[in-house]
């Protein structure tokens, strides 16, 4: 992809972070990458959404981490960014906000439980909670030590399947295959942990779907021989 329509996809995405509601002042970020060209697109550092333009966004090798086009810091989280796009090859897009109540899970430290239909339309399985991060970890290289713990998280699962995590105590970090879909994805999250807020709150005991209801809904959408939506022939 040419590296000026990256930025206008990473503006546009991180524009729609604060239009969805998902995020306040400064806080989340969206990143995109290029892996032919091995460069990340990433939201400056502190700026506010409405002093952001494509022209503002900063492009980082994903080989050295270096910013290699723009006058301003890259998100802290880079790091974090970075060692994502090095472990998960289908994602292209991440976004990281601290919405309400799936930030409320993170800090609870439960996982958004895959309890139906609605979530395995876009997760096969549950959204996991990562461990806590040692003193070690937060004191020297943070924001790369998040990205590891992550990545550690998802060594049983699969990051296409489950594009999502909770950082304890800290919030969501999503993916997808573009800056766009990784937004969507953190919609959808949001959604989710307020479902699973109330459903907790209705039932404490509620019993697990069976796990063929979730694959079906899962594989109808995602599989190899999916049928929703509109499909020629």
């Amino acid at each position: 992809m040419d590296l000026t329509k990256l930025k206008h996809s990473v503006y546009r995405a991180n524009m729609e972070l604060i239009e969805s509601g998902l995020v306040l002042y400064t806080f989340g970020n969206v990143s995109g990458v290029d892996r032919e060209r091995a460069v990340m697109v990433i939201k400056p550092s502190g700026v506010p959404y409405e002093a952001l333009a494509p022209e503002k966004m900063v492009c980082v090798s994903l080989e050295t981490g270096k910013v290699i086009d723009g006058d301003l810091n890259p998100s802290s989280d880079t790091p974090t960014h970075f060692e994502l796009y090095r472990a998960f090859a289908t994602c292209g897009g991440i976004a990281h906000t601290h919405s309400e109540y799936a930030t409320a899970c993170a800090q609870a430290r439960i996982p958004i439980r895959c309890m139906g239909t609605t979530q395995a339309d876009y997760f096969l399985g549950d959204i996991p909670v990562t461990r806590e991060m040692n003193s070690a970890e937060t004191s020297e290289d943070y924001e790369k030590n998040t990205g590891l713990v992550i990545t550690e998280t998802f060594r049983n699962l699969n990051p296409a399947q489950i594009p999502a995590v909770l950082v304890a105590n800290h919030g969501p970090f999503v993916w997808g295959r573009d800056p766009a879909k990784a937004v969507y994805h953190a919609v959808i999250v949001e959604f989710l942990a307020k479902m699973e807020v109330h459903a907790a709150q209705l039932n404490p005991q509620a019993p697990r779907p069976p796990r063929h209801l979730i694959e079906k809904h899962y594989l109808r959408k995602h599989g190899r021989n999916a049928y929703y939506g509109q499909h020629r022939k």
